[in-house]
Parts: structure tokens; C-alpha cells; sequence
């Protein structure tokens, strides 16, 4: 996929950071007119923008691009790219994005292992650590605060040379995404009962980060930031920016992206998608409730039985695509990708029926797996941090 329809989906940053530097300019310079030029550059690569075009492209005035591309240069995010012949006149100089004057981190904490990633400014990773998380069903929320922290810390160390996140900041990181098994509150940052761990209910998990690494945090649901940085990567050919992403790995959930917009509800909670009670007399989840397509997911998977598994996904996807009329469904998860033939096949066949019944050529919502499973939450959660500053998340 390449970069294209983007979201607006809240950020709900906190923290701090040093002063001065490319990572902290970031976030103060997220006006609507920067973000327009910021992501224009980005577009356009290692073959550049002239100001001309940018102006053309933004409805800017030239003068007002001058001034965007001045500052963005003193700061070190922007650079010539050469000379480019014109119509007429001379030749126009060139400017490109400076990938490497911005980074984030992407956290992606699963029930049994922390991901993390560190992108620069293209969304490219630049370094990656993936560590086993062992907890028991009593560990308190406070522990997730330092296998969060240190990864971070490790990636920052490793690959900017910086002796922590907040010495970072002064140099070029934007902050730390931090994507996690749901329900919680996006905009507050704070868990609700996580399935399976009841008693992280009202953890301040952005505020105790924040305080934790001196940086800028945003959490979010996993699949939410998933769904984020699909949708940043999105083409027209992709169904028109309303698609649905589902992550089964050692839970199941959404991603629900509708217009181009993540969609997260009135209270920052839907997608919980593993949660539609499916069969009334059906086993016990771990939400409370029974007969949940989660709990009948993952026990065909435990069985080793992925087929059945791969039928009982269709129907929970089958059920959205009748619910919000998307256009597209998205596998992904590490379940998924250990068979993506076996689910792409499965869930297909699910959705084909459903929509062959309202009279729809059986390919009219495609069923794909998406690739890099493994780490695509944890790149879309280091989106949480970069989408606002290119406009492309309402910060």
C-alpha cells in the first residue's frame, strides 16, 4: 500500500520533554498549513516538492509557503532536493522531507510479549525489540509502566544515542504510542477492566508513562492503532477508506476505519469485537460473559483445529460487514499469520455469502491479510504520535 487517505483520529498527548529540538518542535509546529507542506514533502520523497507546487497544491499563497519552508528548514525537517526544470524562467529548486530529523516509538504490549518499533518520519522502522511478558493474573497495571519503559528506553539508547526518551526529545523523538488490549479510555489514557485483568480498571497508564520517560504518550486500543497506520497507508483502490481490521492473536478484536476516520465511539470503546455473544448456551469468556466469538475462536485455535476457527471469524466478520456496509476486511495478528491461506479462505467465505444474499457479486467486500503482521500494531501505534503532525489526526 502506498501513502494515501489519512485519518482524524484524536491523539490525546501528554507529557513533556526538553526544550528545543526537532521532537519537540514537532508537536509545536502541528498548525493546519504546516501539516499541509509537512505531508506534501513526505509524498514526494527523495524527488521533492518545489514551493511553486506546494502552493498550488495547498491553495497556500507562495508567500506563505516561503515562510513554512523557511522555518521547517531552520529546524532541520526540510532540505533542498536539487533543481527542477521549469515551463519557463529558472530552474525552481526542489525540497524533500528529512526522515531522519523525527522519530517515534511504537509499544505494542500483547498478553505474552512487548513489541517495540522506532520509525522516523516516512514511517520506516529504524529499529525494533521484541521482549517476552510474563504475567500472572494478579500483576497490577504499574507493571506494564516499565515494560513499557524499558524497550523504549533500549531503542533510543541503541539507534539515537540518547541516554534516555526525554534526552531524545531535545534531539528528534515526538513521543512514545503505546497500543494495548482494550476496553480503555483513549482520550484519558487510562485502562478499563483488560480482559483478564479486572483490576487494572482506572490505571493512569498515559500519565504514569508520561512521567516515567519525560515524552509525549498517547495510548491506545491494539487495534485501533492498527487500523491507524492502515489507514495512512491506504489507496483508492482500497474501498473508499471504510474497512474493518481484525487481530486475532491471543485475543480478537477491531479496528474499525469509516470514512478514512478511525472510529473509536462516544466513549473511545468500540471494537470490541471479540465480545458479540455468538452462542447463547456457548463456553465462558474471560469478559463475563459466554458464548463470546473470542472464547470460540481461540479454543478452536487451541485445539489446533484453525479451520474451524477460520469459520467462526467469518461469521463475526460476516456480522460487521452486514452491520456498517464497509467495503473491506483486513487480517492480521500473529494467529493469523501462521495460516493467513487457511483465514483469508475462511473469512472469505463467510463474507462472500453474506454479501451474495443482499444480492452483491461475491467479491464485493474483499477479504485480505495484511502484510508484516507481526509488527503492524506496534508501527501503527508509533503513527499515534507522527499521523497529527502531517495533519492527518486531529492532535
Amino acid at each position: 500500500m502506498t501513502a494515501g487517505s489519512g485519518t482524524r483520529a484524536g491523539s490525546g498527548t501528554a507529557g513533556g520533554g526538553g526544550a528545543g529540538g526537532a521532537g519537540v518542535n514537532l508537536l509545536g509546529l502541528r498548525s493546519h498549513n504546516t501539516a499541509l507542506v509537512l505531508d506534501l514533502l513526505r509524498g514526494a520523497g527523495a524527488d521533492g516538492i518545489s514551493r511553486l507546487e506546494l502552493a498550488e497544491r495547498t491553495g497556500l499563497t507562495p508567500q506563505a509557503v516561503s515562510k513554512i519552508t523557511a522555518r521547517l528548514r531552520e529546524r532541520g525537517l526540510a532540505a533542498e532536493a536539487g533543481r527542477r526544470a521549469s515551463t519557463g524562467g529558472k530552474p525552481r529548486t526542489v525540497l524533500r522531507l528529512v526522515p531522519e530529523a523525527g522519530h517515534s516509538v511504537g509499544v505494542h504490549v500483547d498478553r505474552d510479549e512487548v513489541r517495540a518499533v522506532l520509525v522516523d518520519l516516512n514511517g520506516t522502522v529504524v529499529g525494533e525489540r521484541l521482549r517476552p511478558l510474563r504475567l500472572d493474573a494478579r500483576a497490577g497495571a504499574e507493571t506494564i509502566v516499565e515494560e513499557v519503559a524499558v524497550p523504549a528506553e533500549e531503542l533510543v539508547a541503541r539507534v539515537l544515542g540518547a541516554a534516555s526518551p526525554c534526552a531524545a526529545s531535545a534531539a528528534s523523538l515526538v513521543g512514545v504510542g503505546v497500543a494495548l488490549p482494550g476496553p480503555l479510555d483513549h482520550r484519558s489514557g487510562v485502562l478499563h477492566r483488560v480482559t483478564g485483568f479486572p483490576q487494572w480498571d482506572g490505571f493512569p497508564l498515559r500519565d504514569a508513562l508520561a512521567r516515567r520517560l519525560g515524552v509525549p504518550v498517547v495510548v491506545d486500543k491494539d487495534t485501533n492503532a492498527a487500523a491507524l497506520g492502515l489507514a495512512l497507508a491506504a489507496t483508492d483502490e482500497d474501498g473508499g477508506g471504510s474497512f474493518a481490521y481484525v487481530h486475532l492473536g491471543t485475543g480478537l478484536g477491531a479496528g474499525l476505519v469509516i470514512g478514512g476516520d478511525v472510529h473509536r465511539g462516544a466513549r473511545t470503546g468500540a471494537g470490541e469485537f471479540g465480545h458479540q455473544v455468538i452462542r447463547l448456551d456457548g463456553p465462558p469468556c474471560g469478559c463475563g460473559d459466554r458464548g463470546c466469538l473470542e472464547a470460540l475462536c481461540l479454543a478452536a485455535v487451541e485445539r489446533g483445529d484453525v479451520e474451524e476457527a477460520a469459520r467462526v471469524l467469518g461469521v463475526g466478520a460476516a456480522n460487521l460487514v452486514g452491520l456498517l456496509d464497509i467495503d473491506l476486511v483486513l487480517l492480521g495478528g500473529r494467529t493469523v499469520a501462521a495460516a493467513p491461506g487457511v483465514f483469508a479462505a475462511g473469512v472469505g467465505e463467510r463474507v462472500s455469502a453474506r454479501v451474495r444474499r443482499e444480492g452483491l457479486p461475491a467479491d464485493a467486500v474483499p477479504v485480505r491479510v495484511v502484510p508484516g503482521g507481526a509488527r503492524v500494531v506496534a508501527e501503527g501505534a508509533a503513527q499515534l504520535l507522527l499521523a497529527p503532525v502531517f495533519g492527518r489526526g486531529a492532535g
